[in-house]
């Protein structure tokens, strides 16, 4: 609990100074643009969060090297392994010119170095014909590779509205914390309980006033770190099922996937085009972009807000089976189908103007 409330004051604070300095010093880090696809902000905002989440990690793991010098060792090689990730991310915040296949080679560095210096890698998936490939190493290392670097880019899709990623990340961090401490693991607990401190730090800025970013490099950045958490709680506690970390992460696992098979495809365009038409692009747009009530800028960031909770729901429905049954593949894989049914039927029903009334805002 003290690696938690650490870092989250240290994320606080920096998050603080972060938004006093750049509106004077750091014009750069703003996100000024308004008008892309993804875009649905009213005004400049400083989009580094993600250096306030990690400053609160880096302090959490400080704070750790009180109590156990050979954990604060192996955070600090975890953090390490995550910097290509989260700097990449960080440099297209500044400059806006770095590929998304860029950013997604050097968070598979991160990957890889976490596999090589942390053991952090897939030997088990309860999957046919899977199983066979990551009982060799270099298999291992390719499927880990593929997963992490997927769940860092999945994690960078779904920010798009304030609160949405962040809250998210932290629902799936809590789910990872429960279930290390009932196998007895408490560093990966501890470590989880370390990100949750440093998310809310920002959180308090980005939700729902919407004074400051995550950015690539924080999505980036948090999408390796659960990742990996994920990764080494399986391969550290044979106990835990394959299907768990699979489960937890499903909701930006399963947008990512469903969005490449829609670009690809149903439209027939490139899988790295942004678009408007992600579940919380259209939850937004067809039921909250047009509410009543004055078009201000205040008015708009409150109704972007207020997208996020809707999905806050939806990964909550995967996370609260994950806690549940976290050593049954059978059961966990029964709820991985069922989330895929659940999304693919509310986004068809949306898009084509059949909205759920329990998620319609009253005008």
């Amino acid at each position: 609990m003290l690696a938690l409330l650490c870092a989250f004051a240290v994320s606080f604070v920096i998050a603080t100074v972060l938004i006093r300095s750049s509106r004077h010093l750091f014009r750069r880090v703003h996100d000024l643009d308004l008008s892309g696809p993804q875009k649905f902000h009213a005004r400049p905002v400083p989009r580094v969060g993600g250096v306030a989440i990690v400053a609160g990690v880096f302090a959490a793991i400080a704070v750790l090297s009180f109590v156990s010098l050979e954990a604060a060792t192996f955070a600090a090689w975890l953090l390490t392994c995550g910097m290509p990730a989260f700097l990449a991310g960080l440099a297209e915040d500044i400059t806006k010119r770095v590929s998304p296949r860029r950013r997604l080679a050097f968070t598979a560095l991160s990957a890889a170095l976490a596999g090589w210096l942390l053991d952090g890698v897939i030997t088990r998936t309860d999957l046919p014909g899977l199983d066979t490939v990551v009982a060799y190493p270099w298999g291992a290392l390719a499927v880990t590779i593929f997963v992490v670097a997927g769940v860092a880019n999945s994690m960078n899709i779904i920010d798009g509205f304030n609160g949405l990623a962040s809250m998210c990340s932290v629902l799936i961090l809590l789910a990872v914390a429960y279930v290390a401490f009932q196998v007895g693991d408490t560093l990966i607990g501890t470590l989880a309980l370390a990100g949750i401190g440093a998310i809310l730090g920002f959180f308090l800025w980005n939700f729902p006033a919407g004074l400051m970013f995550l950015g690539d490099g924080g999505a980036y950045f948090l999408g390796f770190y659960i990742a990996e958490l994920a990764v080494l709680l399986l391969h550290r506690n044979p106990a835990v099922s394959p299907m768990f970390p699979l489960l937890v992460c499903i909701y930006p696992v399963f947008e990512t996937l469903f969005s490449i098979y829609r670009r690809r495809v149903l439209r027939g365009k490139p899988v790295g085009m942004p678009d408007g038409v992600h579940l919380h692009s259209l939850i937004y747009r067809r039921f909250l972009r047009w509410a009543a009530g004055e078009r201000t800028a205040r008015e708009l960031t409150r109704r972007n807000s207020m997208t996020s909770p809707y999905l806050w729901m939806l990964c909550a429905l995967s996370a609260v089976p994950a806690v549940l049954w976290w050593d049954s593949s059978l059961i966990l894989g029964g709820f991985i189908v069922l989330f895929g049914i659940t999304y693919l039927s509310l986004y068809w029903r949306i898009v084509r103007f059949r909205t759920p009334r329990w998620l319609v805002l009253k005008r």
